[in-house]
C-alpha cells in the first residue's frame, strides 16, 4: 500500500502543547520540515492573534484547522446567544489565520439535562446560525463526529453518518467533516460514510492511534502504530474520494507524549506517519 505524502504531515498544536508555548511550536514544526499546523484558540489567545499569523506566515506554514468552535447547546436563550456570538470571534479569527476551515465540537447535553434530541435540534439551529455568518465570509465549517462515549458533555454528534445528515439539513456550501480517526476508527459504516460524504465534504483528517487497553478516555490517545486502528486504509479511503488535505496529528496523552522531549515527537511523527500513515 502507497505510503503518505510527507509533505502532507500537520501537526495539531495539543501534541506538544505541555511542553512548548505556541511560537515554540510553530517553530518547531518549520525546523522539522512539518509544513501544517493546526492551533488551539487558548493558545492563540496568549501569543496574540496578529502575532500568531505573522509567525505562521513567516514560517510558510499551512493552517490545517482552527480548533475550535461548537459548543452550541445551553440551558437558556441567553447563553446560546453567547456561545454562538463566541462562535462568530471564531470565525473571524480562523479567518484572520488563513485556516482551512473551523474546526466544530459541537456540544453535548447541557448542564442537568437527559433531552438528548433537544441538545442535536440546539446544534442543528445553532450550525444554522453559525452558517449564516460563515458563508459570506468565506470560511468553512467542519463538523467533527466524537466518540460516543463524550456525547454527554462535548459532543453528541457521534458518527459519520450525524455529520453528513447536518450536511444534508442545512446544505454543504461551507459545511463539512473533519474525519478524526481517534473518534470514527470504530464506525462499521465509515467507508459507506467516506463515500458519502465525497471531496466536497471532506475538510480536515485528524490521526493517531487508539491504544489497547487505554489508560484514559481523554488524554491517552496513542502515537500511529502504537494501536489497533487501520490509519493507511482509512487515510487511502479519504484520499480515493478526492481528499487532496494534510494528515493531522493530533495527540493527547498524559501518560507518555507530553512527558517526551518535543523534538523527540515531531521527529516520531514524522516516522510514524509514514510507517502508517
Amino acid at each position: 500500500m502507497s505510503r503518505p505524502d510527507p509533505q502532507k504531515l500537520s501537526l495539531n498544536t495539543a501534541t506538544v502543547r505541555q511542553q512548548w508555548d505556541l511560537k515554540q511550536i510553530i517553530e518547531g514544526c518549520a525546523r522539522h520540515g512539518i509544513h501544517g499546523i493546526s492551533p488551539w484558540r487558548d493558545q492563540v489567545a496568549q501569543l496574540g492573534l496578529q502575532e500568531t499569523a505573522r509567525l505562521i506566515s513567516a514560517h510558510q506554514l499551512s493552517v490545517t484547522g482552527y480548533c475550535r468552535g461548537g459548543m452550541f447547546p445551553a440551558n437558556s436563550a441567553e447563553a446560546r446567544h453567547d456561545n454562538l456570538i463566541d462562535n462568530f470571534r471564531a470565525v473571524d479569527e480562523a479567518l484572520t489565520l488563513n485556516a482551512a476551515c473551523l474546526v466544530l465540537v459541537v456540544g453535548g447535553l447541557p448542564a442537568g439535562s437527559k433531552d438528548l434530541a433537544g441538545a442535536r435540534q440546539q446544534i442543528h439551529d445553532g450550525l444554522n446560525a453559525l452558517l449564516e455568518y460563515s458563508r459570506p465570509r468565506g470560511m468553512p465549517l467542519a463538523i467533527e463526529p466524537l466518540h460516543p462515549m463524550y456525547a454527554a458533555d462535548r459532543a453528541c454528534v457521534n458518527s459519520l453518518k450525524q455529520a453528513n445528515d447536518l450536511c444534508d439539513a442545512l446544505g454543504d456550501d461551507g459545511l463539512g467533516i473533519a474525519v478524526d480517526l481517534y473518534h470514527t476508527w470504530w464506525d462499521a459504516d465509515f467507508h459507506q460514510q467516506i463515500i458519502r460524504a465525497g471531496q466536497k465534504r471532506l475538510l480536515a483528517f485528524h490521526i493517531c492511534d487508539w491504544l489497547n487497553p487505554t489508560q484514559d478516555l481523554l488524554e491517552d490517545r496513542g502515537m500511529m502504530g502504537d494501536g489497533v486502528i487501520d490509519i493507511r486504509g482509512c487515510r487511502q479511503a479519504v484520499e480515493a474520494q478526492g481528499y487532496q488535505g494534510f494528515h493531522e496529528v493530533e495527540i493527547f496523552s498524559r501518560h507518555h507524549w507530553w512527558t517526551t522531549d518535543p523534538d523527540d515527537v515531531l521527529d516520531t511523527c514524522k516516522t510514524r506517519h509514514q510507517e502508517y500513515g
